[in-house]
């Protein structure tokens, strides 16, 4: 009987980081041939890290990739079949290409045919297409390789299985998004049960920028059936074993991994985000201003389970407005997290500020330029210490926020990093209540509760005037996340919301913010994506805009 031995190695490469990524690739080479395997498979583009963007569009950039594709081809000459994606300019262009490698050389190039072009993808702007690149032999059996988008749609599987491909292996760089794992799933049993053949989906894992690619890679047999996954966002390999029946190829049953809830999943994405960012760009700490409220609290735990918690300075920056409760429940989150908490008051520079001004606001009311002048005071000194220490200051702008425009630009938007920048304040609630109850072993810091119940209980509010409450000005935060989830998400119009039950005035006054704020969102600072209609590449629209939606008129 025919086998095959495949080893899947799931890895986290960083953009640009070649040498290193040359290093990881080598590494799984080398456990993959002391296992016996026939082949090792790494993701898409790996060699160069996921994605590089107009990075790409430098020759030298790919020229140095492709000098490590044959370094390592050189270098892993004597055993299995390496396969490893990464790009390559010929003299037909630039394509996203997956290398196989083989005897000391690049034996066979595959080139990416479907190329994605929405959300995050602007592929067709960078990479040019090729024709189908057919199957390739390893051992005994022919391999047929989609690369990422390629399984997405029927053809190209289909025209390497129509030219003799037995098993089908899938490198990918698909980033996470919530509930894309479910249409993975079904795309890519469509794929091996059309095709009838054997098919393995192999993902990346790790953050880049607002994207964590987030693993789970799978093996499906020619029905469809799964024989093996691998964890979500963790590194891991695994080997694959393949035999050749009456019926044609199948895999043997390995490993199956438990897959968690998709809000366990975005937790996990907002920590893997931060803390490959931090990693990535080389920053050892955080620092964050701790208002007492719901939005710094779970900023402040997600930078202690990314980072631990001796790397997480909290700073407490009152007001007059500030209420002793928000002063106890921010001291509580910085004690069960073990984090650092100075507190630093804002009510001489406010002071300051005000005299400079009086003789220019002299005859006008106080109105929000006040409110403002103390989040961007706040967001000087919060800045200040981040340059002095040398740690990353986190922002802590909810998706509510940011899309409505309710973060003061130069104040609370001042940072390098948003952690929870696409979860709606709804979201961040139940992320709350789920951080208490849950601890994982990827989690830095403690167990148990770490954000008091009545932080997440209490009405919230920015406190930058007597008795401010968010909802003042807002609607229910249950009602504004329903319409900003249509609008924004949903691309749907004024009146989809009305007939969904929302009231039109409110629904056109939301609709109007979302317009506005644009110009905010667009210096706004990157953070974690978790769904797939995050603000920043999968939404772009213009700032000047006098569009507005009539259909309920």
């Amino acid at each position: 009987m025919k086998s095959f031995r495949l080893s899947l190695a799931q890895l986290n490469p960083t953009v640009g980081a070649l040498a290193q990524n040359m290093a990881k690739a080598a590494a799984a080479w080398q456990a993959g041939k002391d296992a016996g395997a026939d082949m090792v498979m790494l993701p898409e583009m790996f060699i160069t890290g996921y994605q590089v963007q107009d990075l790409v569009l430098k020759p030298a950039f790919v020229a140095d990739a492709m000098a490590h594709v044959n370094q390592l081809a050189a270098q892993c000459g004597d055993g299995p079949v390496l396969g490893i994606g990464g790009p390559l300019r010929d003299a037909g262009g630039l394509y996203n290409a997956y290398f196989i490698l083989q005897g000391g050389k690049i034996r066979t190039v595959v080139k990416k045919f479907m190329l994605p072009n929405d959300g995050v993808f602007d592929e067709k702007r960078l990479y040019q297409t090729d024709g189908i690149t057919g199957p390739y032999t390893v051992g005994p059996v022919q391999i047929g390789t989609p690369i990422c988008e390629d399984a997405w749609h029927a053809d190209v599987a289909e025209a390497q299985t129509e030219s003799g491909a037995q098993i089908l292996l899938v490198p990918n760089g698909s980033p996470y998004a919530r509930g894309k794992m479910d249409r993975r799933i079904a795309l890519m049993v469509a794929r091996a049960v059309e095709n009838d053949r054997p098919l393995v989906y192999l993902n990346m894992v790790g953050g880049q920028d607002d994207q964590v690619f987030d693993g789970g890679s799978f093996v499906l047999n020619p029905d469809g059936a799964l024989a093996a996954s691998l964890p979500v966002f963790d590194e891991a390999t695994t080997l694959v074993d393949f035999e050749e029946t009456p019926t044609g190829w199948r895999a043997r049953d390995g490993q199956k991994a438990q897959w968690p809830d998709a809000l366990e999943q975005d937790y996990r994405v907002c920590v893997e985000a931060l803390r490959d960012y931090m990693g990535k760009t080389g920053f050892k700490s955080v620092v964050l201003g701790l208002s007492g409220g719901i939005d710094s609290a779970i900023v402040a735990t997600i930078a202690a389970d990314a980072l631990g918690p001796d790397n997480v300075h909290c700073v407490m920056l009152p007001s007059e407005y500030t209420s002793q409760t928000s002063l106890d429940d921010a001291a509580s989150v910085a004690t069960a997290l073990g984090a650092r908490l100075d507190t630093v008051s804002i009510a001489q520079s406010r002071a300051a500020v005000t005299d400079t001004l009086a003789p220019l606001f002299d005859g006008y009311a106080a109105d929000v330029t006040e409110e403002n002048l103390q989040s961007r005071l706040r967001g000087l000194l919060l800045m200040a210490l981040s340059n002095k220490f040398g740690s990353m200051l986190l922002t802590t702008g909810n998706k509510s926020e940011v899309a409505v425009g309710y973060a003061t630009i130069y104040g609370d938007m001042s940072g390098g990093y948003n952690p929870i920048k696409d979860l709606y304040k709804t979201r961040v609630f139940d992320l709350c209540r789920w951080r208490n109850a849950h601890h994982r072993p990827w989690m830095m810091g403690p167990q148990g509760q770490v954000i008091d119940p009545s932080i997440i209980d209490k009405p919230p509010t920015a406190e930058l005037r007597e008795d401010q409450k968010d909802e003042d000005s807002l609607p229910p935060y249950p009602v504004l996340d329903g319409i900003l989830e249509m609008l924004v998400d949903q691309d749907a119009s004024v009146a989809d919301c009305v007939a969904a039950g929302f009231d039109r005035d409110t629904v056109k006054r939301v609709e109007h913010l979302i317009y506005i704020s644009e110009y905010k969102r667009f210096q706004s600072a990157p953070g974690a994506r978790v769904s797939d209609r995050a603000f920043w590449l999968d939404r772009r629209y213009p700032i000047v805009n006098r569009w507005r939606d009539t259909t309920a008129d």
